[in-house]
């Protein structure tokens, strides 16, 4: 891909990245626990991962009003940054993560983001444990702009770096992933390890599917043409 021209791959983290699906789901229970209110389901939980927190809460807490979802996600940060600090999270690259940032990284034609609901603090916190920072030229987070599936954050990086909608393509696990791309005109790969089943993914209009990290390297050259 020598001679393409500028590309753009936008990764989500949480669920496309690293599995860290296990950390959301205890610490929303922790928060749930400090109210005294009955756990939420695993499944619930990690149907809500990559909106915003308090959006997120507000699904799962749907029974109580906004006032009560700002204290959940107050407890949840607490809970959240306090594992960090105390070494508990343990949030794995998924397999073959690290090689594909690599060989994509090696490509002058390729600049590679990060769009993710978490904060900046938490995205450069896993970033950095997993010494893959460097990788990457944009961070989009949730202190940059709407949420997901709002595509401000993903219209913001692909004019920061002046790569068109055409030579852009998204890579995550969620709908909310995939819708973010296509309200910008953007091509999505959805990947089969993360949060929302891969039949999801393609309905709300994901251009290919992942089975694994592998798969994504040809399936950008399918998307670009260079196949």
């Amino acid at each position: 891909m020598a001679d393409s021209p500028l590309r753009l791959v936008v990764f989500d983290c949480d669920g496309t990245l690293v599995d860290s699906g296990h950390i959301i789901v205890a610490a929303m229970r922790a928060a749930w626990a400090v109210e005294g209110l009955p756990e939420p389901s695993d499944a619930l939980i990690r149907r809500q991962v990559g909106l915003p927190l308090v959006e997120a809460i507000g699904n799962v807490a749907h029974a109580h009003d906004a006032i009560m979802h700002n204290r959940l996600a107050g407890h949840y940060k607490e809970v959240f940054v306090t594992g960090r600090l105390d070494g508990l999270h343990d949030e794995p690259l998924y397999p073959g993560c690290r090689e594909v940032l690599e060989t994509l990284a090696a490509d002058d034609s390729v600049i590679l983001a990060v769009a993710t609901g978490k904060g900046r603090r938490g995205l450069m916190s896993t970033l950095e444990r997993h010494a893959i920072g460097h990788h990457f030229t944009l961070l989009k987070t949730a202190d940059d702009g709407p949420g997901k599936p709002n595509p401000d954050i993903l219209i913001d990086a692909m004019a920061e770096v002046g790569v068109d909608p055409s030579n852009t393509v998204v890579i995550g696990d969620t709908v909310f992933d995939v819708t973010m791309a296509v309200r910008a005109n953007v091509r999505a790969i959805g990947v089969g390890w993360g949060y929302h089943p891969p039949e999801e993914l393609k309905k709300a209009g994901a251009s290919a599917l992942a089975e694994g990290f592998a798969d994504v390297p040809p399936m950008l050259r399918g998307l670009w043409g260079d196949v």
